[in-house]
């Protein structure tokens, strides 16, 4: 059987349509995204993640959301509780450090259980970035806090929430988004901090999650590591940082290859995605032209990115039975104390 290709695809609306399969089809997409757009009552959801992973014969494709709670929830009411933002478990956890722990991994057991029931399977949460004063509010309340190590604590107990429902996490955006003053959907942030500033900061929650299976990458430049190319696209970066200092050897997806941090065409982004060394090239839009573009330039997985592709598709499971309704006044209870 001919491997997937080492990229992950959006789709432009609630249904695919016949160009859609036919792109799935004849690429083999390694796993696919979801967004509000595609997102209407149950059962359309449920049939549309069916319809994608029909496409490229694969019952278990990893299919991805944004998940998060607050402002970056892509599921809603009715199909989801509107879930509270990352920084307002952290002010819980701040009164009380065991039941912050205990929110985040609750939220994020509900937040498996409500995407299991569609069939998505992975979740990108949790958010690790540290911010520091003054960054762009592209992160803000995304974010558990301003202490490295409240976020990695928090970070890991959102993570493990997910997959005791099944669901795997993707780490982002490593090596670190919070400092950038800049909102990388729209520019490039550049992070002039030193070396010794990222690695007792930004890093370490990255580094006390390394051995989590996946994580998306930042849009940054950071002047001290590589001045010339944004993490996504460095090899010296993923190799000397993500790979080197922080030791995460899981799945490195790019963030969206769509974003303006990224700079020349999408068939050009997405080449030097792959030649920096990031294992998927992550394009989230639906938009055809741009799909093609990707496709182009994307691999058949293989070596060590086929092995962590691998030991994901390994990792998914039904998850454990849990009391939902209990689960849920347990949470919205000790978020009442917040």
């Amino acid at each position: 059987m001919n491997e997937s290709k080492a990229m992950i695809l959006g789709a432009s609306g609630p249904v695919l349509t016949a160009d859609e399969i036919a792109l799935y089809r004849s690429e083999r997409p390694w796993g696919f995204i979801l967004f509000a757009r595609n997102i209407g009552e149950a059962s359309q959801v449920a049939d549309l993640v069916a319809a994608m992973r029909d496409a490229v014969g694969r019952p278990a494709a990893p299919v991805l959301i944004d998940q998060e709670g607050g402002r970056v929830q892509r599921i809603r009411a009715p199909l989801a509780e509107k879930y509270p933002s990352a920084a307002e478990l952290g002010a819980l956890y701040a009164q009380d450090r065991e039941k912050g722990l205990r929110a985040a991994w609750l939220m994020s057991r509900l937040h498996a259980c409500d995407l299991l029931k569609l069939g998505i399977n992975v979740d990108c949460l949790p958010v690790l970035d540290v911010p520091v004063q003054g960054a762009s509010n592209v992160i803000g309340d995304r974010a558990y806090g301003f202490d490295p190590v409240v976020v990695s604590e928090m970070g890991q107990a959102a993570a493990d929430g997910l997959k005791a429902g099944g669901v795997l996490p993707v780490m982002k955006h490593i090596p670190g988004h919070g400092r950038g003053m800049a909102d990388s959907h729209h520019e490039l942030p550049v992070v002039n901090a030193s070396l010794a500033e990222l690695e007792a900061h930004d890093f370490v929650p990255f580094r006390a999650l390394r051995n989590e299976l996946m994580a998306m990458s930042a849009h940054i430049v950071f002047t001290a590591i590589d001045p010339e190319q944004p993490a996504t696209t460095s090899s010296k970066v993923i190799e000397e940082v993500i790979r080197g200092r922080i030791g995460f050897d899981g799945l490195l997806m790019s963030d969206d290859t769509s974003m303006n941090a990224l700079k020349g065409t999408i068939g050009e982004r997405a080449r030097r995605i792959a030649g920096g060394g990031c294992d998927i090239i992550l394009h989230c839009n639906g938009m055809m032209e741009e799909m093609k573009a990707v496709v182009e330039e994307a691999r058949p997985l293989g070596g060590d990115a086929l092995r962590r592709a691998r030991a994901v598709e390994a990792a998914f499971g039904p998850g454990g039975g849990l009391d939902e309704v209990a689960l849920r006044q347990e949470f919205w209870s000790l978020l009442s104390l917040a």
